[in-house]
């Protein structure tokens, strides 16, 4: 029988797929946009992460969330320094999200309110593909815009805490494998997934939007 973290992976391989090879991220990485998309598209991230990162706490108690609330995985602090480079110390003040950033990040908040197994369905499209297609980002962002290697502007793909990221993945797919819920809420969260990715892909809509190539 097919694991339930396998059945997610499977699942939700098309909506992957999409986020992965949109049109923005591919500009992105191919060196066709500039550190001004970059430093848009982290601005985004923190909205997203805020939503995930604040409602952590209550949930590390959760039966179901608790087991993948892993301060090793933070990101918030990380991207706030990543901001403060690219942006300048007052980051703050000109911080703004896409619509579909805020739809996204309003998602995520609503899973951790009020439904954390479909919370941790946002937990693990997130900080999975961060712990692996993110790292791609990074050496792509540290060879196109100088950032020094690991440093500021790119902090937020490095997780100083998970030593092995192999091991850590493998641990964390046994924990989705063991996770407290039927088979009805498994279909619910696999279908959480593929909404949190969908949902990502409507982010990097947007910013292509914003960044639209010219011809």
């Amino acid at each position: 029988m097919e694991s339930f973290s396998t059945l997610i992976r499977t699942a939700s391989h098309e909506q992957h797929a999409a986020a992965e090879t949109s049109a923005f991220m591919s500009a992105l990485l191919g060196g066709r946009l500039g550190v001004a998309a970059y430093a848009r598209y982290t601005e985004q991230l923190w909205f997203v992460y805020e939503a995930l990162e604040s409602g952590a706490e209550r949930l590390a108690a959760d039966p179901v969330a608790g087991p993948f609330i892993r301060p090793e995985l933070f990101r918030l602090a990380a991207l706030e320094r990543d901001l403060a480079h690219l942006r300048g110390p007052d980051w703050r003040a000109g911080l703004s999200a896409v619509p579909a950033t805020r739809a996204y990040a309003d998602r995520v908040r609503a899973c951790a309110e009020h439904w954390p197994a479909g919370y941790v369905a946002h937990h693990y499209t997130r900080y999975l593909g961060d712990l692996s297609g993110g790292q791609v980002i990074r050496d792509r962002a540290e060879k196109t815009w100088g950032f020094a290697r690991k440093g500021d502007g790119v902090r937020f793909y490095v997780f100083e805490g998970v030593a092995n990221p192999a091991a850590f993945k493998r641990g964390y797919r046994e924990l989705l494998d063991g996770i407290r819920a039927d088979e009805l809420e498994r279909r619910r969260v696999v279908a959480e997934c593929r909404r949190a990715f969908d949902l990502n892909t409507a982010v990097f809509r947007a910013l292509g939007d914003e960044f639209a190539l010219s011809a």
